[in-house]
């Protein structure tokens, strides 16, 4: 098949997702072109049979465009590149604009050729921006125009239904998948000169929004701190970093917390971590904390929207309410002072990431394909 895919290129799950996906179906032979303002952040290279077309966002003179109106040039660049490559369809993550944009792109094509649109519920695109007045009523549409709409959990299926009704689409549930062959144990990095061989090594992943809890992150690490020596990595960047920072510095572990910013590969520091940290205040799957287990790093996170479908409470890892602060950090300090208890956790951890592989989910999402081009 000839996939159009479009998401946001930036650190992010979904887009980190799109991307996964796009060389995966690569590298069962699909031809996949992305279609975005940018390269998207794990496309690292030449990749056969994958084709990145850029989204040209250069302002025009003209003095009526104040703001450059990129959904039209994207909606005019899916159409040429869905010509141009013949494409069977186009699946765009993350409703707005992208489901709006495909749905343009589809009917300039019309008559022409029948274009596919597949839609992919990421998370905030459905519980936070969709449903400002400004977008909903386009967020609706959009998702009711494609011709198959899919989440990355039940819930946030569930929430789509509840939030826009959307009573003509059905939603498929297709959970995010991690790439085994890159998230694995055996990819540590060196603790030094990060921590010390004597430090246990937590770390964090995320795009530092409110909705992340990043504040919490520290002050969990805080107390983890203060019962045995340990060090804590914050990857990524955003609006509440420096507040993290300021956190950090006022409970007195700035010197042991790391600021490391966006970084393009994270599975060699993940598998090395002891312990990954998701006080989210929600999370609609939590592609960070599958990532996580897939290198063998129990997680620690807040019981909120899909994250108790990838982890189980102490089996697989650790869930406490959002804002359980001090539940969170006894229990990491419990697990981290019982090496055998550690153990299975560890164990069962890769064992439940297995289930979310690349090996096992991609394929669905080729069946949506096919289904969706044979009008099933």
């Amino acid at each position: 098949m000839r996939i159009g895919i479009t998401c946001y290129p930036t650190y992010g799950g979904s887009g980190a997702l799109a991307t996964e996906l796009g060389l995966d179906l690569a590298r069962r032979g699909h031809e996949v072109h992305f279609i975005t303002y940018d390269s998207p952040f794990r496309l690292r290279g030449y990749v056969e049979r994958a084709y990145f077309h850029e989204v040209d966002t250069a302002m025009s003179r003209y003095p009526l465009f104040e703001y450059f109106p990129y959904t039209l040039a994207l909606a005019s660049r899916q159409y040429e590149v869905a010509k141009q490559e013949k494409l069977d369809l186009l699946h765009v993550h993350y409703a707005i604009p992208h489901a709006t944009t495909a749905f343009l792109a589809r009917e300039m094509l019309r008559g022409e050729t029948d274009l596919k649109v597949i839609t992919t519920l990421h998370g905030t695109d459905i519980t936070l921006v969709g449903q400002e007045a400004s977008f909903y009523a386009i967020t609706k549409f959009s998702i009711e125009q494609s011709d198959r709409v899919t989440a990355v959990s039940e819930f946030l299926r569930d929430e789509t239904y509840r939030a826009f009704g959307c009573t003509n689409c059905e939603l498929e549930v297709v959970p995010n998948f991690v790439n085994l062959a890159e998230y694995r144990p055996d990819v540590a990095t060196p603790h030094q000169p990060l921590a010390a061989d004597d430090q246990k090594m937590l770390m964090h992943i995320s795009n530092f929004r409110e909705v992340k809890r990043v504040k919490d992150v520290v002050r969990v690490f805080a107390r983890v701190r203060k019962a045995m020596p340990a060090v804590l990595l914050m990857v990524g960047d955003g609006p509440e970093r420096a507040d993290a920072e300021h956190e950090a510095r006022e409970l007195g572990v700035a010197g042991d917390v790391r600021f490391l910013g966006r970084l393009d590969t994270v599975a060699p520091l993940l598998a090395a971590a002891d312990l990954f940290l998701l006080p989210s205040q929600t999370e609609s799957f939590g592609l960070a904390a599958l990532e996580a287990m897939a290198c063998g790093t129990p997680v620690i996170a807040a019981r909120v929207g899909g994250l108790p479908e990838v982890i189980t409470d102490d089996v697989d890892g650790i869930l406490e309410p959002p804002g359980s602060v001090e539940a969170m950090a006894r229990r990491a300090i419990a697990l981290l002072k019982d090496p055998v208890r550690y153990a299975a956790v560890r164990d069962a951890a890769l064992a439940r990431a297995a289930v979310f592989s690349a090996d096992a989910i991609v394929p669905q999402y080729e069946d949506l394909y096919e289904r969706a081009l044979a009008g099933r």
